[in-house]
């Protein structure tokens, strides 16, 4: 008995266990792994409130949160508001549109880089001449001149839109129906089914 007695002792003796000892050498100790994870969630925590304890709240602070929250909504909700202006008066959303066509295309590299830094996205340079690119927007502006006086003659409180005036062949053709080979195949064969 003494024989086993000390072995024991030797193993467990001592508030000891070489067993447990032995296996942590090969396998973290998971209670002692969640005990030091726990520690470190608590630290974390409390430096994270330690950074919003000295803030004030004062206006100013709630303005520059509110204002800090205001590009991506204002970005999805305006880009939906274009889709709507579309729909309801295209010749307002069209002239509109003629003139986004004007900005120089420098100036939509700049507002990509601000949005896509904005966003924390990353921004690929690509290398264009400033000048040339002016060049070409600035031919753009005739085109534009023009598409606009167009879009302004087809407004529905343009006076005398569709009225023919004193110009009788445009009257007579406006009321001349249509060469329509539908129709006429149809016609066709309406008689042919009545004939027999």
């Amino acid at each position: 008995m003494g024989l086993i007695s000390g072995l024991l002792n030797i193993v467990f003796g001592n508030d000891r266990n070489v067993i447990m000892e032995t296996a942590e050498v090969f396998r973290e100790n998971s209670e002692g792994g969640a005990q030091r994870a726990q520690e470190v969630k608590l630290e974390a925590m409390q430096q994270f409130a330690a950074e919003f304890e000295g803030q004030k709240n004062g206006w100013f602070d709630r303005f520059m949160d509110g204002v800090n929250r205001i590009p991506r909504p204002a970005l999805a909700l305006g880009t939906m508001a274009l889709f709507l202006a579309a729909m309801v008066d295209p010749i307002w959303f069209a002239a509109r549109m003629q003139g986004i066509a004007l900005v120089p295309e420098p100036l939509w590299w700049l507002l990509g880089v601000i949005v896509s830094f904005y966003f924390g996205a990353r921004h690929q340079v690509k290398s264009q001449q400033f000048q040339r690119s002016i060049a070409q927007t600035i031919a753009y502006v005739p085109k534009v001149v023009e598409n606009l006086a167009s879009l302004r003659a087809l407004r529905a409180t343009s006076p005398g839109l569709a009225d023919t005036g004193s110009d009788a062949r445009l009257s007579a053709v406006s009321l001349m129906p249509d060469n329509n080979p539908a129709l006429s195949e149809w016609r066709a064969r309406k008689a042919e089914a009545a004939t027999k």
